[in-house]
């Protein structure tokens, strides 16, 4: 059975309960009381640090400022707090000042691929849209570190626009992820305009949302947000937990009320060092996100942000917990576990190995157990081919239902229909020095 925590902290007690305090429950109360300075820190959670502490504390908020959700502070458990997850990602690290020169302020170069100012097209039938460059906790692992603390960053109708008709103008877009920042740090309404236009857009089928306000602000899904984005389904939403501590009796009745809406559920996490990087511990909380009806999506590799070197892994343990979840527990509780590829390139999928060897007749595989096992391959099979002319298919995929062929990359390669037989760079030295 699982097994959830009871009840918050004692510092949540008290203010939800004690003395008639009404408001802890108020997600705009909740975001004008966040902590921004060590000393209201230090105040509200009893934990003190010394002059030097302090010092190099604040420096480190004077370039990625503070800012922790009363609701998530009081989750943190006080006794052991340099090794408690939700400190960890909540609160100012003088490491973050250590720079290495690997680490880029856009690692992922979204700037660069963006066509229009706050929206990101890097693969051909999606976009990224930054409808706000601000959150209701800064987590101290964000790879958009470059963005935390702007200000005046929720974008104005005009901006929004912009990247509105270049959707309307790019048919090939047919999802569109609202990021930010969090998207639900915008007001009911104005992010009821945002999914009227997009909605009416007519190529765009699916909205997703991502946000972390199910984990650091659950009281920020109230019913009237629910309804409001019942209205235009199909919605999807992604949310971020990284610790089953995180998975409280709010956040999960946050997630119920999306989940009954029929907005269906997603997670991502990022592997961090000191916080999730156990086998055990990432078995906990991908079994206990699906009994919330939330479905593991991704796990990332910590990007090359400014900073974050004291949270980033070795690949080889996101492969280990892998290795503990697949066959271990149900397929659909396993997440992707992905690099997003420095300079732009996407998101990697990274698996252990289960194909062996093979041959024409047998391929050799193992299971999660270790097992070795061999799957013989079909004596006759007839490669339907193709060369892009879906109406005449066999296969009665109605052309009227098929997207248009637009291959890239190996798909390129593998097709039929295309003649490319090879991807080379650009500045390859040997094509150079036939050019010359």
């Amino acid at each position: 059975m699982i097994k959830f925590p009871k009840k918050q902290s004692d510092l949540a007690e008290k203010i939800d309960n004690g003395a008639g305090f009404t408001k802890w429950r108020d997600w705009r109360w909740q975001l004008k009381h966040s902590i921004r300075s060590i000393s209201s820190f230090e105040t509200l959670t009893g934990i003190q640090f010394d002059k030097d502490k302090r010092q190099e504390l604040e420096a480190t908020v004077a370039q990625f400022p503070l800012s922790i959700t009363p609701y998530y502070l009081s989750l943190i458990e006080k006794d052991d707090y340099q090794n408690d997850p939700i400190f960890l990602q909540s609160f100012a690290d003088p490491r973050e000042l250590v720079v290495q020169k690997w680490e880029r302020e856009d690692p992922l170069h979204e700037d660069k691929d963006s066509p229009v100012e706050g929206l990101t097209h890097r693969y051909p039938d999606r976009v990224l849209f930054h409808v706000s460059n601000i959150c209701s906790m800064y987590c101290r692992h964000c790879t958009r570190k470059r963005k935390v603390g702007d200000v005046d960053s929720i974008p104005n109708k005009n901006q929004i626009r912009k990247g509105i008709d270049y959707i309307r103008n790019t048919p090939s877009v047919r999802d569109v992820l609202l990021s930010g920042g969090d998207p639900l740090m915008l007001d009911d309404d104005y992010l009821d305009w945002i999914l009227t236009e997009l909605r009416r857009i007519e190529h765009v089928e699916i909205v997703r949302i991502g946000s972390r306000m199910p984990v650091v602000l659950p009281y920020r899904v109230t019913d009237d947000l629910v309804l409001m984005l019942k209205k235009h389904h199909p919605v999807w939403l992604n949310t971020h937990f990284n610790h089953p501590r995180e998975l409280t009796h709010a956040s999960r009745t946050a997630l119920a009320k999306l989940a009954d809406a029929g907005i269906p559920l997603g997670n991502q996490s990022v592997l961090l060092a000191g916080v999730n990087d156990c086998p055990r511990l990432m078995k906990t909380l991908v079994q206990k996100l699906v009994y919330s009806r939330v479905r593991p999506y991704y796990l990332y590799q910590c990007d090359l942000s400014e900073g974050l070197t004291h949270f980033r892994t070795p690949v080889g343990k996101g492969i280990e917990i892998l290795e503990s979840l697949i066959g271990h527990t149900s397929g659909f509780s396993v997440p992707t576990y992905v690099i997003d590829a420095p300079g732009g390139g996407g998101k990697i999928p990274i698996m252990p190995n289960y194909l062996l060897s093979w041959s024409p007749n047998k391929v050799v595989l193992r299971n999660y157990e270790g097992v070795i096992t061999t799957y013989r391959e079909p004596e006759q099979y007839h490669n339907p081919g193709c060369d892009g002319t879906c109406e005449e298919c066999t296969l009665q995929l109605k052309f009227a239902d098929a997207e248009e062929r637009n291959a890239i990359g190996i798909e390129k390669l593998l097709s039929e229909w295309d003649e490319t037989y090879s991807l080379t760079p650009e500045d390859n030295e040997r094509i150079g020095r036939r050019n010359e």
